[in-house]
């Protein structure tokens, strides 16, 4: 299988459980992978044919910013099911980042790894 990347999309979101987090934007940061087959793409280089990066894109922004959560957990469970649904993709491993979350560390987040049921 081929994978398509998204590396260090930045979205500007409300999340968290703190009262304070609720009260200003915090920075997400989100590293996206996504298995597929690229060859029917490739063969006729046609956008329609491949999983188009700039669209999963825009949709993770606009989900991420449509209605807040606490948690990045519930926010990586919910665009990993988006993402399976609505684009052609058998799996799918999303990594989010909040830098600001532990002010001693670099950054913080969770990772998933989900496929499509069989």
């Amino acid at each position: 299988m081929d994978k398509v990347f998204i590396s260090q999309l930045h979205v500007d979101t409300i999340i968290g459980v703190y009262d304070f987090e609720k009260e200003t934007k915090q920075s997400l940061y989100f590293d996206i992978e996504m298995l597929c087959d690229i060859k029917p793409a490739a063969a006729t280089d046609d956008i329609a044919l491949a999983l188009d990066y700039a669209k999963v894109s825009e949709r993770v922004i606009a989900h991420t910013t449509a209605k807040p959560v606490e948690l990045l957990e519930t926010l990586a469970e919910q665009l990993a099911a988006i993402i399976l649904t609505e684009f052609t993709t058998t799996q799918v491993t999303i990594r989010i980042s909040k830098p600001a979350a532990v002010a001693q560390a670099n950054t913080v987040g969770v990772e998933i790894t989900r496929s499509k049921a069989c």
